[in-house]
């Protein structure tokens, strides 16, 4: 078995003058999961349906800005200092992972606080989904062609557009990396009960393994010597470290004894979602589909010559100023 030569056709098809993309698809069935894996869970958190739908909402709101702010703050900030008009057209690309990261945990801490709920408890049930929306997206990734990993030898190496040479599919690393901590964040769940247990492993784990698949990776550095993304896998780690310490005392009983939870089959009030809860969800996951990888500015020119018509559309400019198309 020979080298790959990546030859995969990223766009689903085009509604409306949008096209729809793998890697979007990726977003709007990971994000349906984290609703459904939340609707099987609610009576443990003791979330109504309505309060499900307000939970999901809040998530896929806070991980598409978490995403890309930090991706225009830290990746692409050379080019939106000089389009900013250009920062709400995600169709054009640009997602940062740890974004999407900061925006789920700032969004669940949101409607911990406004709803009065444990922000441990959602954050540990979160993380399980979570872990298969971030696997979901790498193999997206992994379709669009974009992120590539360095120069290699090895039978598995993948010949990318745009990218001189075989290269590792590190994405497809990260990817099984993040699909196998799903069944290890079940086992912790079953037996660790102590609140923040799960939402702690996942952190360290996620980017402390991170750290070594990132190590083939070809890093663009823009600000930070390591790139963006390695020098955030650091802190994340250094973050995760801290947060299984104080799980660990919490379960040694020195931070506080465990809040009780109501348990399946108690008797709770559960409102029905509201029609625009539904709808603006509906909506939500229609326009993930409309999502590309995450390098931003030269949609037209890496993917026009098979699909004409991006050349000629409005929502998708040539921007004649961006830097020459290159692999992330």
């Amino acid at each position: 078995m020979g080298p790959f030569v990546h030859d995969i056709d990223p766009i689903l098809g085009q509604v409306g003058g949008f096209y729809l993309w793998w890697y979007g698809l990726g977003y709007t069935l990971g994000f349906l999961e984290i609703h459904l894996f939340l609707m099987r869970r609610r009576a443990r958190l003791a979330l109504s349906p309505r309060q499900v739908y307000t939970l999901t909402l809040f998530i896929v709101m806070g991980v598409l800005v978490g995403g890309r702010l930090i991706e225009v703050a830290f990746d692409e900030w050379p080019f939106y200092r000089h389009h900013p008009l250009l920062i709400p057209a995600y169709w054009l690309g640009g997602m940062a992972t740890h974004g999407l990261l900061l925006g789920a945990a700032l969004a669940a801490a949101a409607f911990a606080v406004t709803h009065r709920k444990s922000f441990l408890a959602i954050a540990d049930e979160l993380v399980i989904p979570g872990a298969i929306l971030m696997g979901l997206g790498r193999i997206g990734n992994f379709i669009d062609g974009q992120i590539v990993g360095a120069v290699s030898d090895v039978w598995w190496a993948v010949k990318f557009p745009d990218a001189e040479g075989f290269r590792h599919p590190v994405v497809l690393y990260d990817g099984l990396k993040n699909l196998l901590l799903v069944p290890y964040l079940l086992w912790v769940r079953r037996t660790n009960p102590t609140p923040g247990a799960t939402a702690a492993r996942f952190v360290f784990w996620y980017a402390f393994l991170r750290i070594f698949i990132d190590l083939f990776r070809d890093y663009p550095t823009h600000r930070l010597a390591l790139g963006t993304g390695q020098t955030l896998n650091l802190l994340m780690t250094l973050l995760g470290a801290v947060l299984l310490c104080r799980s660990r005392l919490r379960r040694l009983g020195r931070l506080g004894r465990r809040q009780p939870t109501p348990l399946p089959g108690q008797p709770l009030d559960w409102p029905k979602p509201l029609i625009p809860q539904r709808l603006a969800l509906a909506a939500l996951l229609l326009f993930c589909l409309t999502l590309p990888s995450n390098w931003t500015q030269d949609v037209p020119a890496r993917y026009g010559k098979r699909h004409p018509g991006l050349e000629h559309s409005r929502l998708y400019p040539a921007i004649k100023t961006a830097p020459p198309a290159k692999p992330r």
